[in-house]
């Protein structure tokens, strides 16, 4: 009969030992613990005052799911224990997405677009094909071989989540030790880069006193320290200026969502801001450009996990041929993935912006004739990316002189 394991009754030096080799066997680059105190803590009604205020800002945009309050009137998301009073504990694992690909500050063809890196992902079938793959899915599978490992060590209550849990991952991250928040607002490691993908996992496990850094190779310090410094590329290279520290210089870690091309390519619904259609560029899904720049992705290591195979054809991705798909090609093409969260006509919408900043008269045809379509939003994204190509002609003067 197989000897019975000695359940733990809190994060202890040899439980985390552990949990460094089951994530690196589950496919995970990384993974550190996190320590969740009350809400009164010092620490902890700092980050939820800096949250209420963002979120009173309005920084969160259309995200809803962000503004959520309790009964009492506290924001959700502004201290675990809100949403999880028995949390004790967080494990935040990371997973490096970072592809042997071009960047998209990279030259490229005038009539391509972007999708940023992490929605190329797919899995390589034995036929040679690529289909489609979410990295929440993937991401969650890696979770829950974790989350059974260690219920069979202790008697914890546990809940995991990708993106989608009531907390804010990354300042977890950085607690964990995992990286440091970026002025670009992502979790950076020195030895990874920022191309990481978080998924955490809610114990109720409680925390010893002095726990071991995450074992990320050459990493000592615990918490992370921040190794910005004094470089602001990602600031100066925000297009709609949404990192806030290229406005207010004491908030340097912050960003404001309403204005990331993320957001308004992905979360965004209905017409884009007139102010904002040129700077998106040809961005069609997501951007990467804040960390393009970012010195620490230099020698960012190539991920390589199974799952998040890069589709080439979504690499700089021609936009006759997004503008082409029908609903039935899309689904084909994005069933499964980020994009389909999206949808087609959001997608459309994106292209038509982007087909306005190429100024390439090529896409007239289409422009003209999404113009004479029944969809209201994409008739004047087409309306407003068909004068950037051919401006109208200035109607004369007819003031008396």
């Amino acid at each position: 009969m197989a000897e019975e394991l000695t359940k733990s009754a809190t994060w202890n030096p040899e439980l985390r030992h552990w949990l460094d080799r089951c994530s690196r066997d589950a496919g995970f680059d990384a993974a550190g613990v996190a320590e969740v105190r009350e809400p009164a803590d010092p620490a902890t009604a700092r980050d939820a005052s800096r949250f209420s205020s963002w979120v009173d800002a309005g920084h969160a945009g259309e995200m809803d799911y962000l503004k959520r309050r309790d009964e009492a009137g506290a924001l959700v998301r502004g201290a675990l224990r809100i949403a999880m009073p028995w949390a004790r504990s967080v494990v935040v694992c990371v997973l490096n997405y970072n592809a042997a690909a071009p960047l998209s500050i990279d030259p490229a063809p005038a009539d391509s677009g972007w999708i940023a890196r992490y929605a190329w992902s797919g899995r390589q079938q034995d036929g040679g094909a690529t289909v489609p793959t979410d990295y929440h899915d993937e991401l969650l599978g890696r979770l829950r071989t974790i989350e059974a490992g260690l219920l069979a060590r202790t008697a914890c209550t546990t809940r995991s989540y990708v993106d989608t849990g009531p907390l804010v991952e990354r300042s977890l991250a950085a607690q964990s030790g995992i990286g440091w928040i970026g002025k670009n607002t992502c979790v950076l490691n020195q030895q990874l880069g920022s191309w990481l993908l978080l998924g955490v996992i809610v114990t109720s496990l409680p925390v010893e006193a002095e726990l071991p850094a995450p074992l990320v190779p050459l990493t000592s310090l615990f918490p992370a320290q921040d190794r910005c410094g004094t470089c602001t590329r990602c600031i100066d290279a925000c297009p709609t200026g949404a990192l806030l520290g290229s406005r207010e210089p004491s908030a340097p870690r912050q960003m404001d969502a309403s204005r990331c091309i993320s957001y308004l390519t992905i979360e965004k619904k209905g017409a884009i801001d007139e102010g904002l259609r040129g700077p998106m560029g040809r961005h069609v899904f997501g951007c990467d450009i804040c960390q393009d720049v970012c010195p620490w992705n230099r020698k960012a290591p190539i991920g390589n996990h199974e799952g998040m195979t890069a589709r080439p054809e979504l690499i700089n991705p021609a936009l006759d041929w997004l503008a082409a798909m029908d609903t039935r090609e899309f689904k084909q093409r994005f069933k499964g993935s980020p994009l389909e969260r999206t949808g087609r006509k959001r997608l459309l919408r994106n292209v038509a912006i982007a087909m306005g900043n190429s100024r390439d008269e090529r896409f007239l045809p289409q422009l003209e004739a999404w113009r004479a379509g029944d969809d209201a939003v994409l008739a004047e994204m087409a309306d407003w990316a068909a004068a950037q190509i051919q401006p109208k002609p200035k109607q004369p003067d007819r003031r008396q002189t």
